[in-house]
């Protein structure tokens, strides 16, 4: 299989990946504040670090990834300044925090599963490391902090090339950070917050500098450590992080490890999600999130699929008109293997009928479901001896594309190419089909069009309503008696049914809500 070339926004420049550990590869993701739900720009991440891992996983490496759950630390502004956004949520919703952690995780968690994102190796959560971020600090404070009224800071001038991530080491740069009386410099930032006289938090532990919390950026750089070692081989995040929260967090890495050391080898971003109405802002009220996207009737995996059609560099615009052509898109490509899976079952079928008759040898026959792909030979992965040269070439294409930097575009037209080809050996065609799904986790061999017919929420018929009428429809036509006919698709009409007649793809109606 060729090489695996990954943008490093270290270098800003595509570099082969080699691992730290030979046949491993070991992953760190920021994961969410767990202070509200996820929007769908925040999913873009995990939808990304999900292909990457995926991919690492195609090449052959024992891939340990780990994604956490910040549930302390994390302030209002990014930049290191405002309240901590858990405490903050709250006092203002007057519930425990830890419940407020629980509740927006399992949330959040929801939203992993609808998206088809595999689960980590691990999920760190911040407070079950408070003792370790406390031993991490005393570590470094001596050569690398110094002692505020308000906490300890870090003092970015004692490391390295500080900033070199960003490339914003400049006073505009700098304008984002919190201004604290008594900062040595303006980059410095907090990795432990005491809590204010006279104040009490829900979440505070004792420690050198006083009663308080840790900062945001200290959190990753010991979960990551204790969790994969350090150097480890890639951490992911999106673009926001790469101005502030991972410099600090290579600026921690170099003081624990010394300036070589960025602790990841590997730094990658994936571009913002953009939106025109504003409603990305939680602040919106109606802001857009995954559930959100299946109260209006789309497949979540319609927005992976959105999400996979952009390089995950790229910065990808968000719109209903969008997404609804990703769906028409998926629901082709669930038409397209469907189709396959009755041809591959109709030849079984075909296949046990001659073995009874004595027609043909006795031979062991394959579960038609079980797509399940183990050898690899040469640059074409999952094919067992020879196949059709259209599918050797379609997995060529597939392999470059994923291994040039995760590039999904194309490797969504070689998998389309695949699905549509004819009068190949079905049984090799299905068993590549799912080697690419497995990269793309778009689910193609469970899906249904079943599945992909979502209810929306403000729906006021049910599907089996919708289905008896049609049958009254056709029935009507079949009689023509036009004007029964009419009357039933203008009822329909008016409950939000769409009828599609002479749809391509064969679907007879979607609810247009």
């Amino acid at each position: 299989m060729s090489e695996l070339k990954l943008f490093n926004s270290l270098t800003r420049q595509l570099e082969t990946f080699t691992p730290v550990h030979e046949g491993e590869a070991r992953v760190y993701t920021c994961g969410p504040t767990v202070y509200n739900f996820p929007h769908i720009g925040n999913m873009r991440a995990y939808v990304f670090a999900d292909t990457l891992g995926r991919v690492l996983s195609y090449k052959g490496y024992k891939l340990t990834h780990v994604i956490n759950i910040t549930d302390v630390g994390h302030l209002t502004d990014d930049a290191d300044a405002g309240e901590d956004k858990m405490e903050k949520m709250a006092a203002e919703k007057a519930q425990s925090i830890w419940d407020i952690a629980r509740h927006y995780t399992e949330a959040y968690w929801a939203d992993i599963q609808a998206l088809n994102i595999r689960q980590p190796a691990h999920w760190s959560i911040a407070t079950d490391y408070v003792p370790a971020m406390i031993d991490y600090a005393k570590s470094i404070a001596d050569k690398h902090c110094y002692e505020l009224e308000s906490g300890l800071y870090f003092d970015t001038s004692t490391v390295a090339h500080y900033g070199a991530l960003a490339r914003a080491k400049t006073e505009d740069g700098e304008g984002r950070i919190e201004e604290v009386e008594g900062k040595r410099n303006a980059a410095d930032f907090a990795i432990w917050r005491k809590t204010p006289a006279g104040e009490t938090r829900q979440m505070e532990w004792d420690s050198p500098w006083g009663k308080g919390a840790p900062g945001w950026h200290l959190e990753c750089s010991v979960m990551s450590e204790a969790l994969l070692g350090l150097p480890f081989d890639i951490h992911t995040g999106g673009i926001d992080h790469r101005e502030i929260h991972h410099p600090n967090e290579i600026a921690q890495n170099q003081a624990r490890c010394g300036s070589d050391h960025s602790g990841a080898r590997f730094w990658m971003h994936n571009n913002f999600l953009i939106e025109r109405s504003g409603k990305m802002s939680k602040s919106s009220g109606e802001f857009l999130r995954v559930q959100l996207l299946i109260d209006k009737g789309f497949h979540p995996l319609a927005y992976r699929l959105m999400c996979l059609q952009a390089h995950y560099r790229s910065e990808l615009e968000f719109s209903w008109e969008g997404l609804q052509a990703a769906l028409v898109r998926l629901k082709r490509m669930v038409m397209g293997v469907a189709n396959l899976k009755t041809q591959y079952a109709d030849t079984q079928s075909r296949h046990a009928e001659l073995v009874s008759a004595s027609i043909v040898p006795n031979a062991p026959t394959v579960e038609a479901d079980a797509w399940t792909l183990k050898q690899v030979q040469g640059d074409v992965v999952g094919v067992k001896g020879d196949v059709a040269p259209a599918i050797s070439a379609t997995l060529k294409d597939f392999t470059a594309a994923v291994m040039d930097d995760l590039n999904t575009a194309i490797a969504l037209t070689a998998l389309e190419t695949l699905i549509s080809l004819k009068k190949i050996n079905v049984a090799d065609q299905l068993a590549a089909i799912a080697d690419m799904d497995n990269v793309l986790g778009l689910n193609l061999m469970a899906l249904t069009r079943q599945d992909l017919r979502v209810r929306p929420k403000a729906a006021i018929i049910t599907e089996p309503e919708i289905e008896a009428a049609l049958d009254a429809r056709k029935e009507a036509r079949a009689a023509k008696d036009f004007a029964k006919s009419d009357a039933i698709r203008d009822d329909l009409i008016a409950k939000g049914v769409e009828v599609m007649d002479g749809d391509p793809l064969g679907w007879d109606w979607k609810l247009d809500i």
